[in-house]
Formats: structure tokens, sequence, C-alpha cells
């Protein structure tokens, strides 16, 4: 809409209305029809949330005596075989070096484990992986807390708890910075003779054991009287 001539800014209403007229502008049924051709808003479509990766937890398995290793064994072969060995990652027995002294005084490097009766496994826990260890022989149950039962008297499942970073830090902070473990074949009681030493060939009987020292002490017969005697295991043998 054009104007012929600028106004002053104190020109009277009545010569504005004369330039601009309202009814120089359009009719508004003179307009376009507006129609809805916009596409939806991507934003406004619901995201999915994106699902977290599982994490792997260290978890404390109790297994029957003297079958750490053949648990941890057969759940390796078990995972392959099952397909999830890429969420059952690791199956440890913390040990730490021991040194065991034979009948004949020598000696043999060995393991002590830390934690007899028990393996530890980091795994993803999830309904295949829990069974998996479940079902290995010798596996007794999962360290965790019991879900109570509504009815009946009979105990109810265990529900798997993981093992937190610190008690998993001292775990195998202890395994590792422990002191060899001197163990020998003996015990309290047992007649051992004396292979070296001042008291070579002696016989005795043993009264004490410090297998942290290597030592012990034993009672000699020395001039007819029972007089004890600190050895080295590496002096005597036992008596068959």
């Amino acid at each position: 809409m054009a104007v012929s001539a600028a106004l002053p800014l104190t020109a009277p209403l009545s010569e504005l209305t004369e330039t601009a007229e309202l009814t120089d502008l359009p009719e508004l049924t003179d307009l376009p029809e507006l129609t809805d051709q916009s596409e939806p808003d991507p934003v406004a479509e619901p995201v999915e949330a994106e699902a977290r990766p599982a994490v792997a937890r260290w978890y404390a398995v109790q297994v029957a005596s003297s079958c750490e290793k053949k648990v941890k064994a057969t759940l390796e072969q078990r995972a392959l075989t099952l397909g999830v060995s890429n969420r059952i990652l690791e199956i440890e027995i913390p040990q730490t070096p021991a040194i065991k002294i034979k009948k004949d005084g020598s000696r043999q490097s060995t393991e002590e484990k830390v934690f007899p009766g028990y393996v530890l496994i980091r795994m993803v826990m999830d309904e295949d992986t829990e069974q998996a260890v479940r079902s290995t022989p010798n596996v007794i149950n999962f360290v965790g807390h019991e879900e109570r039962r509504t009815t009946g008297r009979s105990r109810g499942r265990i529900k798997p708890r993981p093992l937190s970073l610190t008690e998993v830090n001292r775990i195998f902070k202890r395994a590792q910075g422990k002191k060899p473990v001197v163990k020998v074949d003996l015990s309290e009681g047992d007649r051992i003779t004396v292979t070296a030493g001042p008291f070579k060939d002696f016989q005795g009987e043993v009264i004490e054991i410090s297998g942290d020292r290597s030592k012990l002490k034993a009672l000699l017969s020395i001039f007819g009287r029972e007089t004890p005697v600190e050895l080295e295991f590496s002096q005597i043998s036992k008596d068959s």
C-alpha cells in the first residue's frame, strides 16, 4: 500500500484515514486457503529409550568341598556349549602361594585357597547365565539373601548378591599380597627323626608346629631326659 506524500507527525487523524483506507486491505476471503501439508515433526514422535548396556559383576558361588577346580573347568565348558561365554567372563579361585614340607624334609611349591569351598564368577546376570551356573555339577548356591516365601515353610530362593568393588579388591589383594604359607605333613604327637644338625639321628615327639616360621618343637631324649628342642622343618623326617 503506497502513501502519496509523507505526512508530518502532527497530521490530524482524518488525513491519515484518507491516505490509508481500511478498504484498501485485501479481504480475508481473498487469502489463499491454508491446508495442513506440513510433515509431522520428528521431535514430536516418541523416541524409545536406549537400552543400557549390561554390566558384568562379580558373584561368589558356594561349591562342594575340594571341587573348586572341577567346577571352574566344567562351567567354562558349559558356558561355551550353552552360548553364554560372552556373559560368563571370568571364573577365579583366589589362592596364595604355599610351601609343603614332605616327610623326607623336601619342599614342594603349591597353592592354598583363600576361601575354600567358593569360586568367584564375573558375569552378566540374567536368566540364562544364572541357570547355567546353578545347574553346574557340584555348585551349591550363590551367595546372596533369601527371598521370603508368602506360603509354606520351605526356604525361599537365594537371590544372588553382587560383590562390591571394595570386597573384590580386598579379596584379590589378600591373595596377591599374602606371604607364602608353609605347610608340613605333621601334627602334634607325631614321631620324628632328626636328619641334620647337632641332634642328627635323635628321635622325638612333635609338641608344637610354627608353619609361618618353618619350625617345630620336639621332645628329644637327651641324656635320658626329654628336652624340648626347636628344629627347622628341613632338619627332620616323619617316622612312618
